[in-house]
């Protein structure tokens, strides 16, 4: 077995290899660009190499510095993690050939697999059902109009080398089929080096289902179930669980072998998913081999009691797989949230800056979080958005459900926006609980985009009644206050109005001997809890029940975060309730005449000019964020009267761009 290895990765996953290699008795060395100086990965690791600038093309995907890290700290193996180098059978083979060990597969099974054009004429001559399409390069855009037009819209475009959902477009019209081509091939030639792209068809209304497996150098191998990946967002997995709602043991046995088949072709060694998109009548077909560790892993490793890590690890030191298909069990149910810098309630654009507060609900036997950041640190522009995995166990669906329900419920973050509120709303979704969904899912029930709206809250009166117990408290407290004029202190009121939403609650309070007792209408709500000012997190019963919510002063306001649902009463007298209603409501300023950023970012393409008139839907500019490219379109029929902002600038949120008359 090794004794030390390096981690040629960032974040989440550097943490995750690093956890595993130190139960082990092995030794870690990180490595960090500039950006990531302070990172947790820094700080876990037992050594930590320095390898250039933040951007990852200067970093983390250098091989020289990788490999010099490696002989300079005497690491005998090197775990990619995902992305980054992860998928380069180049790396792999340098590796190999500097007499390192590479934890993961063979650098021949990753060029085979990798190119996404020829693993599918390899699945197909391994007996692996494949989709219709067009497997070779394209030289531009308008040959891919072409090839969309003889197979038939709408189809998908996708880099060659592509992964995570970039580097990947739908189009549904020539149109579409000309700008996502060259928008696929600037990201993948920016987060690859391949600007290589293929095209095939869109199977509509699909499920996105994988198979976990595993091979050694023995010739062993197993396949560990499927997990279901159709929660998606513009082709990135948002919900992940195991196993699938949708597969029955036949359709499992068939994938499952089908997966192996194509990695014994391929002489696969270390842990790998094979990637199927399966129809309504459980028809499925070969989507992409992943020669890596998934970012969903932890689902598998909870259902069937495995470390995937450690049995990558073990695979690349010579040991032969210890487990046989017999010994792969199901053991309950289990989910995962991608948790990602951004703000669902702004079309979901990236979020950048400091953590103020990160605080994740408690770990246990059911509840995992995978992370690499922490309080006080930093999410970066230069990297992807994710900043941690929650991941939930349960002994069946609905059970993991609602674990994930209360998990979310509990995680606090600050000073960055989340998608949070979002994935709590899917929690919540009858056609989601139902299992009957697609990978068109959210672009169906969110067509229109995602506000606080779309959180259902059963009982809004109880966020009245917690805001309102919050409230009492301050007075109580501002009632101990020492040297208060006698007749002029601060009393304590029974009656009071919450105005949340547009709307009034009449509450009368009553303190109990364990807490507060609050009524609204014919209902009360008897409150105990031991939450004090400063804590993000109220816990206690609510009538006798566990609650955990998100509740902190703002002002006048209580802002709360319950079940996704982010509103902030504020409590009042009945007569300034009265008063309020009778204010009349501030008109919002007119931005219409500025296109203005929605995101941090780097301004990389104007395509208008000053004095132009400019049609609704045309593109104005292209803002890249997190290694993905935005196009802004008109909105309607302008003229151009000034760009405030110049290619290259770096922008920040709600900075204006272009002045329109």
């Amino acid at each position: 077995m090794f004794k030390k290895i390096l981690i040629a990765n960032r974040g989440e996953i550097a943490c995750r290899v690093i956890k595993t290699a130190r139960r082990m008795g092995i030794k870690t060395v990180a490595v960090y660009s500039e950006a990531d100086q302070r990172s947790l990965h820094v700080k876990l690791a037992d050594e930590a190499v320095f390898i250039g600038p933040a951007p990852s093309k200067d970093s983390y995907l250098v091989m020289e510095k990788i490999i010099a890290a490696c002989k300079d700290t005497g690491a005998e193996a090197v775990h990619p993690g995902y992305g980054f180098l992860s998928e380069k059978e180049e790396f792999a083979r340098r590796i190999e050939e500097e007499g390192i060990k590479f934890i993961g597969p063979k650098h021949y099974s990753i060029a085979k697999m990798g190119d996404k054009i020829e693993s599918k004429k390899l699945a197909a001559e391994a007996g692996v059902n494949t989709i219709p399409g067009y497997n070779d390069a394209i030289s531009g855009p308008d040959e891919a109009v072409e090839i969309a037009k003889k197979i038939g819209y709408p189809v998908m475009i996708k880099a060659s080398a592509g992964g995570g959902g970039k580097g990947l477009r739908v189009a549904w019209n020539d149109e579409e089929a000309h700008e996502g081509f060259a928008s696929c091939v600037n990201e993948a030639k920016s987060s690859f080096g391949d600007d290589r792209v293929f095209i095939e068809k869109f199977v509509q209304e699909p499920r996105h289902i994988e198979i976990q497996i595993l091979g050694d150098s023995h010739g062993n191998y197993v396949y560990l179930n499927e997990r279901e990946c159709s929660i998606q967002r513009r082709h990135q997995k948002v919900v992940e669980e195991a196993p699938s709602p949708f597969i029955d043991p036949a359709t499992r046995k068939a994938m499952g072998e089908q997966a192996v088949a194509l990695a014994r072709a391929v002489q696969y060694e270390s842990a790998g998913t094979v990637e199927f998109v399966v129809g309504a009548d459980k028809s499925f077909y070969f989507l992409e081999m992943n020669t890596r560790l998934q970012v969903e892993h932890p689902v598998t490793e909870y259902i069937t009691g495995l470390d995937l890590v450690e049995q990558m690890i073990r695979v690349a030191a010579g040991e032969e797989l210890a487990i046989t298909q017999k010994d792969i069990k199901i053991n309950g149910w289990a989910m995962e949230c991608r948790i990602n810098a951004e703000d669902p309630f702004r079309g979901f654009l990236p979020s950048t800056g400091r953590l103020v507060k990160f605080r994740t609900p408690p770990e246990s036997k059911t509840v995992r979080v995978d992370t690499g950041v922490y309080e006080g640190g930093e999410i970066s522009m230069y990297y992807d958005s994710m900043i941690a995995k929650l991941i939930v166990h349960g002994a069946n669906r609905i059970q993991a459900i609602e674990r994930m329900r209360d998990a979310l419920n509990g995680f606090v973050i600050r000073g960055i926006s989340s998608n949070i509120p979002f994935q709590a709303a899917l929690m919540q979704h009858p056609r989601f609980i139902s299992g009957v969904f697609n990978t068109g899912f959210i672009a169906e029930e969110y067509a229109n985009g995602f506000d606080s709206s779309m959180v259902p809250h059963e009982d809004p009166a109880l966020l009245a009644a917690v805001a309102a117990f919050a409230r009492l408290r301050y007075i109580e407290r501002v009632m101990k206050i020492s040297g208060q004029h006698p007749g002029f202190g601060r009393k304590a009121r029974s009656e009071w109005v919450a105005v949340m939403g547009g709307k009034y609650y009449p509450l009368v309070s009553t303190r109990t001997k364990a807490g507060m007792s609050i009524t609204h209408a014919d209902k009360t709500y008897d409150i105990v809890s031991d939450w004090s000012f400063g804590d993000q997190l109220l816990t206690g019963t609510v009538n006798g029940q566990p609650i955990c919510l998100q509740i902190e002063r703002q002002g006048l306001c209580y802002r709360i975060s319950h079940f996704g649902l982010q509103i902030a009463p504020i409590i009042m007298t009945p007569r300034a309730a009265h008063l309020l209603s009778l204010m009349p409501e501030k008109a919002p300023p007119d931005l219409s005449k500025y296109l203005i950023s929605p995101m941090p970012g780097l301004l990389r393409e104007v395509s208008v000019f000053e004095g132009q008139e400019v049609k609704a839907g045309e593109k104005l500019v292209v803002i890249e964020a997190m290694k993905m490219e935005n196009i802004l379109k008109a909105e309607h029929d302008v003229k151009v009267k000034k760009i405030v902002a110049q290619p290259g600038a770096s922008l920040s949120v709600d900075e204006i761009i272009i002045e329109f008359e």
